[in-house]
C-alpha cells in the first residue's frame, strides 16, 4: 500500500474512533450523532424514550456506513486500484465491498422493522414492556420515565455513551447503541470493583471510579453495571431506595481531600527520606495521638535561597496521614488541579513547604 493509501487508512481510523467513541473537543464541534441528526432526534427532555428509541436507530445507522466510507475514501487516495471501477478492483477489495455495501443495508432493514407500528419491534419497547402492567403496555412504562426524567431532583452523571440516570422509579444505563432500565423497588446493587487513578484528564486530580452491579429480581431484567466517580457516590445513595452492599470490601473516597490525601502518601513515600540522631525519641503525633510523628519537612525541592519554601526547624511531630490532611486542607477547594503544586505553611513555625520537602522518617 501506498504512501496516500496509508497517511488516509491511519486518518480514516482515527476519524472513526473519534466518531464511535466521541471526545470532549468531538462533542463540542458537533460532530456526533446526536448533533448531525438533531432535528430527527427532537429533545431529550421533551420525550426522552422516544428521543433514545430514534438515537439509537441512527448511531446504528451512521456506524454501519463506515466500512462504505472507509472504501469510496480509498478510490481517491489509491487510484491504481481502480477501485472505482469494480470488475477491475482487486478481489479483496471486491470482497470489502460486497460488506461494505452489505452491512448498512441490513442495518436499514432492521431500522425499518423497529420503526414499524409506532416502534412496537425496537429492542427498548421489548426492555420496557417486561416492566408494564398486565393491562398497560410499554408506552406507559415511557411515559413514566418521560415524567420523571423531567424532574430536576433526577441523579444523572457519565458520558453520552455511559450515563446514568437515577430517578424516583427507575435506575436507567444509557449506551452507544441501547439504554438498560431497572425499577428500583426491584433491584439490588452492590459495588464490586474499584479503580484508581493517580490523575484526572480533566482537573489533574486522583480520581476513583467505583463499579457498581445492578440486578433485578423480575427474571426478565438482565443485570447491569453502572459506572461513576466515588466523588458521586453519596449523592447516588440519597436518590436510591435500595442499600449498595460492598461485596469487594472496597474503600470509597467520597470528597477530593481523601483522594488527594492516597496520592499525596504516594508521592511523599519516594521522596528522599531524613535519618533521624540516635538519641532523638520519636512523640506520639501531635495530630491524632494514634501513631509516632513519621515525617520531616526538609527543604528538598530547591537550593536552600531559592523559590518561596522555605527551611523548617521544627522536630518531628506530625505523622504522615495528618500532614496529609492539613496539606489539603490549606488548598483553594475551587482549583484542585493547583494541588500538588503549591505550598503551605508548617502547621507549627508557619515555615513554607511543598509536597517534595515532605520527608519520611527511617
Amino acid at each position: 500500500m501506498e504512501s496516500p493509501a496509508v497517511t488516509f487508512t491511519l486518518a480514516y481510523v482515527v476519524f472513526a474512533v473519534c466518531f464511535v467513541f466521541p471526545p470532549d473537543e468531538v462533542r463540542s464541534a458537533g460532530l456526533t450523532v446526536q448533533s448531525l441528526l438533531a432535528a430527527w432526534l427532537g429533545s431529550e427532555d421533551a420525550a426522552f424514550v422516544q428521543y433514545h428509541l430514534r438515537r439509537s436507530t441512527g448511531t446504528l445507522l451512521a456506524h454501519s456506513l463506515l466500512p462504505l466510507g472507509y472504501y469510496l475514501g480509498m478510490c481517491f487516495a489509491a487510484p491504481e486500484k481502480h477501485l472505482w471501477f469494480f470488475y477491475l478492483a482487486p478481489k479483496g477489495w471486491k470482497t470489502f465491498f460486497f460488506f461494505a455495501v452489505l452491512l448498512p443495508a441490513v442495518t436499514s432493514a432492521l431500522a425499518y422493522y423497529w420503526s414499524r407500528k409506532g416502534w412496537n419491534n425496537h429492542p427498548l419497547a421489548r426492555t420496557l414492556a417486561v416492566h408494564a402492567l398486565p393491562q398497560s403496555g410499554w408506552r406507559a412504562v415511557a411515559s413514566s420515565i418521560n415524567l420523571e426524567f423531567r424532574r430536576i431532583d433526577k441523579f444523572a452523571t457519565g458520558a453520552p455513551g455511559a450515563r446514568v440516570i437515577v430517578t424516583d422509579t427507575w435506575v436507567i444505563k444509557v449506551t452507544t447503541y441501547c439504554l438498560h432500565v431497572a425499577q428500583q423497588q426491584d433491584i439490588h446493587l452492590m459495588v464490586t470493583d474499584s479503580t484508581q487513578h493517580e490523575l484526572s484528564p480533566d482537573s489533574n486530580m486522583p480520581v476513583q471510579f467505583l463499579t457498581i452491579r445492578v440486578a433485578s429480581i423480575n427474571p426478565y431484567v438482565k443485570a447491569f453495571d453502572i459506572r461513576l466517580n466515588s466523588t458521586e457516590y453519596g449523592e447516588l445513595r440519597e436518590k436510591l431506595r435500595a442499600p449498595i452492599s460492598n461485596a469487594a470490601n472496597v474503600v470509597i473516597h467520597q470528597s477530593l481531600s481523601d483522594l488527594f490525601l492516597e496520592t499525596f502518601i504516594s508521592v511523599v513515600e519516594i521522596n528522599q527520606t531524613y535519618s533521624v540522631p540516635s538519641n532523638q525519641e520519636l512523640e506520639p503525633c501531635i495530630g491524632c495521638m494514634q501513631t509516632n510523628a513519621n515525617i520531616k519537612l526538609i527543604k528538598n525541592c530547591q537550593e536552600p535561597n531559592e523559590g518561596e519554601c522555605q527551611q523548617c526547624y521544627c522536630r518531628p511531630m506530625w505523622c504522615l496521614t495528618c500532614m496529609g490532611k492539613w496539606f489539603a486542607s490549606r488548598q483553594d477547594q475551587q482549583h484542585p488541579e493547583t494541588w500538588l503544586s503549591s505550598q503551605v505553611p508548617c502547621p507549627t513555625c508557619r515555615a513554607k513547604f511543598c509536597i517534595l520537602d515532605v520527608c519520611i522518617i527511617r
